[in-house]
């Protein structure tokens, strides 16, 4: 399944692959793709979109279904 966050606080590198991380630590199959410029975070896996959201809200960043 599909799942996309807005990130609005993902402002670098640093920040995509502290998010990838959070993500896939949850979601081990997880496709993480990222566009940086428009703070958008796309996740392709079988994991629910709460499970991910909370991955990635418990690294400090706010997710925001997009």
């Amino acid at each position: 399944m599909k799942t996309e966050f807005i990130v609005s606080d993902m402002t670098c590198n640093h920040c995509v692959q502290t998010i990838t991380r959070a993500v896939q630590d949850v979601a081990p199959d997880a496709a993480v793709q990222t566009d940086l410029g428009a703070h958008r975070v796309t996740i392709e896996s079988s994991a629910d979109a709460a499970t991910l959201q909370a991955a990635i809200a418990e690294e400090g960043y706010d997710a925001q279904p997009a």
